[in-house]
């Protein structure tokens, strides 16, 4: 295993997003198996928020279906949740509050809450799920009269 998948193993662990997102899944009635690259996968999420398919919270990848059948149907969707186990492990507690203001931006420019959004766009949006969509402009000139 790289170096770098443990430390953030170890640093998911540490600021206690991946214990929050075992929680997370327990709670959702969920049954949790290895993954993968220090992940853990959780199958059967049965709470309806957040409104995704699939969400990360640490290591922990949590869906309302089951892993084996989501990564045969889309080989994108795995590396895609794993690539916010970094974004975890670079922001800890503070990526809710920060990813909740990218979805906002993100609704604003777009009309949806991911076409925009940073930790989509750098995650992989269509490998997510994600269709991209224009840009709007925030302000409108206004007529002189």
């Amino acid at each position: 295993m790289p170096r770098i998948v443990t430390l953030r193993r170890i640093v998911n662990l540490v600021n206690l997003s991946t214990p929050a997102g075992l929680l997370i899944a327990r709670i959702g009635g969920c049954r949790v198996k290895a993954g993968p690259r220090h992940l853990q996968l959780a199958s059967g999420y049965r709470i309806s928020f957040p409104y995704a398919g699939a969400f990360t919270v640490g290591n922990v990848l949590i869906a309302r279906g089951d892993w084996d059948t989501l990564t045969s149907q889309d080989r994108g969707l795995l590396p895609h949740e794993e690539g916010h186990t970094w974004q975890w492990m670079a922001l800890g507690p503070l990526f809710l509050p920060v990813y909740t203001a990218a979805m906002v931006w993100s609704w604003v420019r777009t009309g949806d809450r991911s076409s925009a959004n940073w930790f989509e766009i750098r995650a992989g949006l269509e490998s997510g799920g994600y269709r991209r969509r224009e840009l709007r402009p925030i302000w409108r000139r206004r007529r002189p009269g």
